[in-house]
């Protein structure tokens, strides 16, 4: 089953929304710094408005992410289009966690982290998370860590 430009739209404006609090960014800001107001960076990442594909360049440029980022974890299969909807926590402790792990430099520690996380979290917790990370390319993160 083939995902609807609609949910893809969603999804790449919830990346944008993830990233831009990460960088402390309000919605007018990153809108006045992409040429925007407030309103229209809200509707991207609502999903209501579709990014362009210059624009999402652009932005991609500004946040200092290959561009890629904003499709990452999206998948036509209905069990990680449901997973990649769940409810995100926007929160201090998640930011700084990832923020963290980006800030590690060697892969394999970070591989490691991951492998420490799963056996903290439970045997049901990687199921979905496991397949992404068999397919994760680290040299996306590598270029997003520089």
């Amino acid at each position: 089953m083939q995902m609807k430009a609609n949910e893809i739209d969603a999804h790449v404006g919830q990346r944008m929304r993830n990233l831009r609090e990460m960088h402390g960014l309000s919605q007018g800001r990153l809108g006045a710094q992409l040429g925007l107001t407030f309103s229209q960076v809200q509707k991207y990442e609502k999903g209501a408005n579709r990014i362009g594909a210059g624009r999402l360049y652009i932005l991609a440029s500004l946040l200092d992410v290959p561009i890629e980022y904003f499709f990452e974890e999206l998948s036509a299969t209905p069990e990680r289009v449901a997973h990649s909807y769940r409810p995100v926590v926007h929160s201090t402790e998640r930011r700084q966690l990832e923020e963290a792990f980006l800030s590690i430099p060697d892969n394999d520690t970070r591989r490691s982290l991951v492998a420490l996380v799963r056996s903290l979290a439970g045997p049901n917790s990687g199921s979905v998370a496991e397949a992404d990370a068999s397919t994760a390319q680290p040299a996306r993160r590598e270029r997003r860590m520089a």
